[in-house]
């Protein structure tokens, strides 16, 4: 296993939900991070990572400024990093999702990273996939070696990227891992999803409109997600080539169950007030969609060591004081 001290590590969507997070954790591990930051973002995300990462002075914080479309114009770049990790990814709202020529886009900008990565000189390339990819399985059980069959354009083009980007980093002698990631959730998500909406308007005595929500889901909370990113890095980069062969990796939970059982328990957290209002809710086009994620591989490629930190009783019961406290201010 690699230790982190001192290691480059560049990460672009550092101001959004998932990459604030793994930029905080892996410089609580004493790397060097580098966050690529488009300028009208600078200020909000530089407030976001003394936020998370419990510091007032980012000594190691290095802001890049510029945009993934723009690549020949960033700002601050580093002469070399260890290890490129993207994140950022226009167009996930429901509204986009299915916009051809916006996720086409994403796909092209990103194989632009790819190569810049290898010119400064990184051993891994690490990006953030999603179950999308998956499409629709039997039972929702979904494993890292089955065939996928997307529905939509994010999906299709977060998948066509994947398959150019091994074979790319492959050609370049870049390690490569496709961190496919189910639902997260936590401070700072998108206000409107499904927990982020729970959790804020139930404590309220507020009514929510749901899905007859009889499908399975899974949650996993985003600081356990990113750590699960940083025991990837320590145990690829000091294992040669034992993971050859397992490029892609699910980021997800051990606790699934039929999507009504949490919000029940969220629900009886927020004191039993509010009401869940079941059937209500449009369903996008591909309906109740299982999901029901197999996490063996997260646990061989971390040598053992990742095991889920915050239950879910836990990080909702952290949200709804955290949404309680904002109220008040």
């Amino acid at each position: 296993m690699t230790r982190i001290n001192g290691k480059k590590i560049f990460i672009t969507g550092v101001s959004g939900f998932i990459g604030s997070y793994t930029a905080a954790a892996f410089l609580s591990e004493g790397a060097e991070v580098y966050g690529l930051i488009r300028p009208g973002s600078m200020e909000r995300a530089i407030c976001r990572m003394k936020e998370l990462s419990g510091r007032e002075e980012l000594s190691h914080f290095h802001a890049v400024s510029g945009c993934i479309e723009d690549i020949g114009s960033l700002e601050g770049l580093p002469g070399h990093i260890d290890c490129f990790l993207h994140f950022a990814w226009g167009g996930v709202n429901r509204r986009e999702i299915d916009e051809e020529d916006i996720h086409r886009r994403n796909a092209e900008a990103s194989l632009g990273l790819v190569r810049l990565a290898a010119s400064l000189g990184a051993e891994l390339f690490m990006d953030a996939g999603s179950r999308v990819e998956y499409g629709i399985k039997a039972d929702g059980i979904m494993e890292e070696s089955m065939d996928c069959d997307p529905i939509n354009a994010y999906g299709r083009n977060k998948l066509k990227f994947y398959k150019e980007a091994r074979d790319l980093c492959g050609r370049l002698g870049m390690g490569y891992i496709h961190l496919r990631y189910f639902s997260v959730y936590g401070k700072g998500d998108h206000p409107w999803s499904i927990i982020s909406t729970l959790t804020r308007e139930l404590p309220k005595g507020e009514k929510v409109a749901l899905s007859a929500c009889r499908h399975r889901w899974n949650f996993m909370e985003v600081r356990d997600a990113a750590r699960a990113v940083v025991l990837l890095y320590k145990n690829r980069s000091g294992s040669g080539s034992s993971m050859e062969g397992y490029d892609i990796v699910n980021i997800a939970s051990e606790d699934t169950r039929v999507l009504r059982e949490f919000t029940e328990e969220i629900h009886k957290l927020s004191g039993g007030k509010g009401e869940l209002c079941y059937g209500e809710f449009i369903q996008a086009k591909e309906g109740p969609l299982s999901i029901c994620p197999v996490t063996e591989r997260l646990k061989l490629l971390t040598g053992g060591e990742f095991r889920e930190e915050i239950t879910f009783s836990q990080g909702i019961s952290e949200l709804i004081e955290y949404n309680r406290n904002q109220d008040r201010t």
